[in-house]
């Protein structure tokens, strides 16, 4: 069962870093911070847990478990990030390999009581926003074009798009109607509960990009999600799904908690994969500052035609 106080807890406070190691079998295991040492204990729910996940837990990694228990090898990649070099061969099993206890939360209340007040934070630091802000402009169509639609998915009351950008369309979905009421980018926004309702209320080929800002890791029907994803994408368009090491640990799911960040990346890649219907993902490592500020990761995969 949920400890109550658990929930009140990470509901009034700033994200927090997201522990690898927040949920075991029958307990949350400590928290140490390489600041000093924060400790926290409380019983989990009994949940399955494979052997090859936690790389805090059980000094492995998700992409070397399942390397391993393939029998198949990692490549290793003489320079550039190794967190882009992860989706350059990823191996993927033949079939989708998670359970649904993969994707249980500590915290199985539902989403709406979590999500019912504004959280007017940002979520992860200003480097990092600044790092994601430039890639969109990188990365995004022609600012002011009538023919461009966005959709920002997990929307809040900033987006992190660049300043002034225009499109004919940048729709919003979120868990908050006051938070998606202030985001002066969007030019409409629907509150939608995906966790229970993984359908996007969109018709086919709507939008030229998706993008997911650091909440891929509260997706508990991901697969799901990303075919929706790819169904209102117009053909070559693109979804990116960005995320750092920062999370709610209560609400994201017991996979992403007991997993490191380049797990992470092999993970959303897997989420396309399964999904079908994308080109190979990749991902892109834009963190600003490594080791000094927040790191932030985009993983992102085209609807192929």
């Amino acid at each position: 069962m949920l400890l109550p106080s658990a929930s009140r807890i990470f509901s009034h406070r700033s994200i927090g870093a997201c522990p690898s190691s927040i949920a075991t079998p029958t307990t949350l295991r400590s928290i140490t911070r390489s600041s000093g040492s924060t400790k926290a204990s409380a019983t989990a729910p009994q949940l399955h847990r494979r052997s090859l996940l936690g790389s805090a837990i059980l000094g492995g990694s998700l992409l070397g478990g399942f390397m391993q228990n393939s029998g198949l090898t990692v490549a290793t990649a003489s320079s550039g990030s190794k967190y882009e070099k992860v989706l350059d061969d990823p191996k993927y099993p033949e079939n989708w390999p998670f359970s649904p206890e993969d994707f249980a939360r500590f915290d199985e209340l539902p989403d709406g009581l979590f999500y019912s007040y504004p959280r007017l934070v940002t979520h992860i630091d200003q480097p990092a926003i600044g790092a994601l802000t430039k890639f969109y402009s990188q990365v995004f169509p022609e600012s002011g074009r009538s023919d461009t639609a966005l959709l920002d998915v997990c929307s809040s009351w900033v987006s992190h798009y660049p300043p002034g950008y225009k499109a004919a369309k940048v729709a919003g979905l979120g868990m908050n109607a006051e938070e998606l009421k202030r985001n002066t980018q969007l030019t409409e926004w629907t509150v939608r509960d995906l966790n229970l309702d993984p359908t996007l209320p969109y018709p086919d080929n709507t939008f030229d990009v998706i993008t997911n800002c650091v909440s891929v890791d509260y997706l508990t029907k991901p697969l799901e999600i990303f075919k929706e994803m790819r169904r209102v994408l117009k053909p070559g368009g693109t979804a990116y799904m960005s995320f750092s090491n920062r999370c709610f640990p209560t609400k994201a799911t017991q996979i992403w908690t007991s997993t490191s960040d380049i797990d992470h990346v092999w993970l959303v890649g897997a989420f396309y994969h399964y999904a079908g219907g994308y080109t190979p993902a990749r991902c892109s490592d834009i963190s600003p500052n490594p080791g000094r500020s927040d790191p932030m990761y985009v993983v992102h995969a085209s609807k192929t035609a």
